[in-house]
């Protein structure tokens, strides 16, 4: 659900910001400030109904996160809204599944993870067949473009692996992005120099990536955490440009080319391969 939610929002982000024709600023301010409004929501809604169905009255659960893990939220958010505007799809998927890949392989064998042979040959045939499947639509990147990818890439590894160490999803993705406004903020300084481009379409795919598929998303995301090592978790999101390919093949009928199959194929080999090694003992 939590990778369904990632593919949405690229989907929602790209709309807005080239079709609907959002600035990057509005568009990141928009996303995170209705990202934390829909999850305080639902934190009050929750202790509400554990008030109602609990004998102790005073459980209430609090917005939690840390101000490091909103940084890593709105540098992601913010760096990969800007990106977007000079890079293609196929480009910019390619730059920020590299570096998520990249920056928790590293965190993995930094922290004493050592990857088995399975594991190696699991993460190698998924990118293979990631590769396989955006390198039609590769166009050679701005440099601009693929350092703000880069960063937006590294920004998000560090998100997750953050979430690793959170004891309520709920609780800490909420802190994370009421702790995320004040840094928004400071996007509005843009503004002097540069006129905002607002448009009632473009809004409302901004409140609508913030509220469900940000909010909601990463909460699911921080869940779904628990039980993923950093490696898994970074394997495991080269499925998204393929839940993306497979929501416009059947929302726009899209075709089903053979090189999707392949692909997907590739990449889900490649994830198995990775998830199985959980519970092998190393000998």
């Amino acid at each position: 659900m939590a990778l369904i939610a990632f593919a949405a929002n690229s989907v929602l982000g790209r709309l807005a910001l080239t079709v609907a024709h959002l600035d990057p600023y509005s568009f990141t301010i928009i996303r995170l400030t209705s990202g934390a409004m829909m999850l305080w929501l639902v934190l009050q809604g929750r202790n509400v109904f554990s008030a109602a169905t609990s004998s102790d009255k005073n459980n209430h659960s609090k917005a939690q996160g840390s101000w490091l893990s909103a940084l890593m939220l709105f540098l992601y958010a913010v760096t990969f809204s800007i990106a977007y505007l000079s890079l293609d799809t196929g480009v910019g998927a390619l730059i920020l599944f590299g570096a998520v890949q990249v920056t928790m392989i590293l965190y993995s064998s930094l922290t004493g993870a050592k990857l088995k042979t399975a594991e190696l040959l699991g993460i190698a045939l998924a990118f293979c067949g990631f590769l396989y499947l955006v390198l039609p639509n590769l166009s050679s990147p701005s440099l601009s473009g693929f350092v703000l990818m880069s960063i937006a890439g590294i920004a998000w590894a560090g998100y997750t692996i953050r979430g690793k160490q959170c004891d309520d999803p709920l609780c800490d993705t909420s802190g994370n992005f009421i702790r995320s406004l004040p840094f928004s903020l400071l996007l509005l300084l843009v503004f002097i120099f540069i006129p905002p481009q607002l448009s009632f379409d473009g809004t409302l795919l901004a409140i609508t990536s913030g509220a469900v598929t940000s909010g909601i998303g990463y909460a699911l995301w921080y869940v779904a955490l628990r039980g993923l090592s950093a490696t898994q978790a970074g394997v495991v999101q080269l499925l998204v440009p393929v839940i993306a390919a497979l929501g416009g093949m059947i929302l726009i009928a899209e075709p089903i080319t053979l090189s999707f199959v392949v692909a997907s194929l590739m990449i889900l080999g490649g994830i198995l391969l990775v998830i199985l090694q959980k519970n092998k003992k190393t000998p």
